[in-house]
């Protein structure tokens, strides 16, 4: 088998570093592409999550009153907070959302044999992390803007959501490979990743939940990052370092197994298509 199909551990990295300089043009298209045709341009990656925080800030903030006790009675200090859960989730989400159609939509590089297809989730992920690190100035600066405690646990947050990310990543491959056969997975990958936001401590806190509910909110893959994030970056709170390791445990294993699926089953993409 040759190095391109193997499924040692190592080259689900080794990839991204050998083809590093298309990955950097592949990333830069689709994050400008997005917004192609539009009169705002990539200035919507700024707007966009502005724009949805002001509308879960009226919802929840002023119609619904939920508050976090970490917030105290602010509108500004919740705004924060929600808009902290936001980004964290949309990290996981654009990726879960965007993996089905990831081979089906480049029918041109799969039938390339010597394109590289197992960068193309590395390019997703680079190009969704891109708008987490917009989400996350906006939320950086208005800290400073509206005098809010902006704690040095911040420089935690590349350690804090490296269990996402491996995460995103493995789901992201995994996804984009049974997207090929299984068409009818992306059309409900939106309810899945709307469901993970509910069901997750971004609009609530997680102590105010019933014992039941709070277990199934516990289990979300975001819940951990959102919380500490917020405990690390706003409240400078100490943070669950057992309860990190078992999720970098988690996004390890789903990493590799996500990744092992895909060179296993790319061999048939060619043929679907």
């Amino acid at each position: 088998m040759s190095n391109r199909f193997s499924t040692a551990p190592i080259e689900a990295v080794t990839c991204l570093v050998r083809h590093r300089d298309l990955v950097r043009e592949l990333v830069i298209r689709d994050f400008i592409g997005r917004y192609k045709g539009s009169v705002m341009g990539a200035a919507w990656a700024f707007f966009h999550p502005l724009l949805m925080l002001a509308v879960y800030t009226v919802v929840f903030g002023v119609a619904f009153k939920a508050k976090w006790a970490g917030a105290g009675e602010s509108r500004v200090a919740f705004a924060l907070v929600l808009f902290s859960g936001m980004i964290v989730h949309g990290l996981l989400a654009d990726c879960l959302n965007r993996a089905p159609t990831l081979i089906t939509t480049q029918p041109n590089f799969v039938r390339k044999v010597v394109f590289p297809l197992e960068i193309l989730p590395w390019v997703i992920f680079l190009s969704t992390g891109l708008h987490f690190l917009v989400g996350l100035a906006i939320l950086v600066l208005a800290c400073l803007a509206t005098g809010a405690d902006l704690h040095a646990g911040i420089f935690l947050l590349p350690l804090i959501l490296l269990p996402l990310a491996l995460l995103a990543m493995g789901l992201t491959w995994l996804l984009s490979s049974l997207g090929v056969y299984l068409r009818d997975l992306a059309q409900g990958m939106s309810v899945v990743t709307t469901v993970l936001l509910f069901v997750s401590p971004a609009f609530y806190p997680i102590d105010g939940l019933p014992p039941s509910f709070r277990t199934l909110v516990s289990m979300n893959p975001i819940t951990l990052p959102i919380i500490q994030l917020r405990q690390a970056m706003l409240w400078g709170s100490p943070l669950d370092w057992l309860a990190w390791a078992a999720s970098l445990l988690v996004g390890l294993l789903v990493f590799y197994a996500g990744f092992w699926w895909f060179q296993r089953s790319r061999k048939g993409f060619a043929d679907v298509l």
